[in-house]
């Protein structure tokens, strides 16, 4: 048969696909923006015939109804990364988390450390060679596909084609079922003028032809929205949003200095506004890439004058990162936070970055502080933070001793706490 008999014999509804689960398998669903929302509705009303069903997926959007209390005798959450749409079931025991740096999750699925029954994915419609394109969710989805033992596959007419490592032969699905709707949007950041203070400062520190690493929300837009002056900037990024998208448009980003992958903006997953899913769509500038690639810290280093730029909910003053939990409540995730750490650590003219506002609720509480939150966990050890940006300032740590990096960071907490973190730092013998 050719790939359009086996597309044709491989085709089915939703409730017929999922029938195929059993009690005690373990699901994969494709996250971000593509998660394959009608085999989700389908699972759900499986529901009744299921004990015992593991699913597993990274952040995504959308409604997660398999953690509601009604359904703990038939599924069971396993969060790689938790999103707000789980988070109160992990924090409740309702639902688990398993930590792992983003570049090592592919090997979870390949090597057997979390084995796959099903990968439940979404991908565009298959061109004239019969490939299908895992769209805007590559970097985790590509390698559960890889590895599973059937991969169900919603083939969904807005799906764009995005180019690179990022594609499925219709003979490697084993089942089929046709979808048409709208691609989810991700709403932006806020713009406020503490946000825009940290992009102004993190911008002042990007040489033209720097390859940069940022996420989406409020710091890294404003970082981008900074840039309109710089020349020749390129991306290597786990993910990306419309903020890029402007700058590539205005001649800003041209991946031209790259000294990997020139020419090309390289990303593992991407969520936006439909204006972006446009942009990417059959674009050879952009190529995705399954994260072991792309969050690999050695792969990462090969691009010379790399900055990556990562959030953090705390920093103490021995330069300790908190940016998955809040004490003893888990948050949401290392993501690829460290991966790009070291890599940006180990480019030639790179620096990683870490950027926080001062402060929080309001002004009422310090995210620059002289201890963690007890239970909290260390997201980016104090050898791997190099640099630390609030809107008071920038505190460069590497290669400075305890008494300077407490001094350093508390020049930039917020005016209202810096006596006390002082007192706090001489209680500790920092100063």
């Amino acid at each position: 048969m050719n790939w359009t008999q086996v597309y044709s014999a491989k085709s089915m509804d939703a409730a017929s696909a999922v029938a195929r689960v059993q009690s005690g398998n373990r699901i994969y669903f494709g996250g971000g923006a593509g998660v394959p929302q009608r085999l989700v509705d389908a699972l759900m009303t499986h529901a009744p015939n299921l004990r015992g069903v593991e699913i597993v997926h990274m952040l995504h959007f959308g409604a997660a109804p398999y953690i509601d209390p009604a359904f703990a005798e038939n599924f069971r959450h396993n969060a790689i990364f938790i999103g707000h749409n789980v988070r109160h079931a992990v924090q409740q025991g309702r639902a688990d988390f398993t930590p792992v740096f983003l570049n090592e999750v592919p090997n979870l699925f390949r090597n057997g450390w979390l084995p796959l029954d099903f990968a439940f994915v979404q991908v565009s419609p298959p061109d004239e060679h019969g490939f299908c394109s895992f769209g805007v969710e590559v970097g985790c989805t590509k390698p559960a596909a890889d590895a599973a033992r059937c991969v169900i596959a919603e083939v969904n007419r807005q799906m764009p084609r995005t180019l690179g490592d990022s594609f499925i032969h219709v003979r490697d699905i084993d089942v089929v079922v046709e979808v048409n709707y709208a691609i989810p949007e991700a709403a932006g950041g806020e713009t406020l003028p503490i946000y825009t203070r940290i992009g102004e400062l993190i911008a002042a520190m990007i040489p033209d032809g720097a390859t940069l690493q940022m996420g989406i929300g409020s710091i890294p837009n404003a970082v981008l929205a900074n840039l309109h002056h710089h020349k020749d900037l390129g991306i290597h990024t786990e993910l990306f949003s419309d903020g890029v998208v402007a700058l590539v448009e205005d001649g800003i980003i041209t991946g031209a200095a790259k000294t990997l992958h020139p020419g090309k903006l390289v990303a593992g997953f991407l969520f936006g506004s439909q204006q972006l899913y446009r942009f990417v769509e059959d674009n050879p500038f952009v190529e995705m890439h399954p994260t072991d690639y792309v969050n690999d810290p050695f792969v990462i280093a090969r691009n010379e004058k790399m900055f990556s730029i990562n959030s953090a909910l705390e920093v103490d003053l021995t330069g300790q990162v908190a940016a998955d939990s809040i004490g003893p409540c888990f948050y949401s995730g290392v993501g690829g936070q460290v991966d790009f750490v070291r890599g940006a650590a180990r480019s030639k003219g790179g620096k990683p970055i870490i950027a926080l506002p001062s402060s929080a609720k309001e002004g009422a509480i310090s995210r620059i502080v002289s201890t963690l939150k007890p239970g909290a966990g260390v997201t980016t050890s104090r050898n791997d933070v190099h640099c630390v940006v609030t809107e008071h300032g920038v505190a460069e740590l590497y290669g400075k001793s305890i008494r300077q990096r407490a001094q350093a960071l508390i020049a930039i907490a917020a005016p209202e706490f810096r006596e006390a973190l002082t007192a706090q730092a001489k209680a500790l013998h920092y100063v």
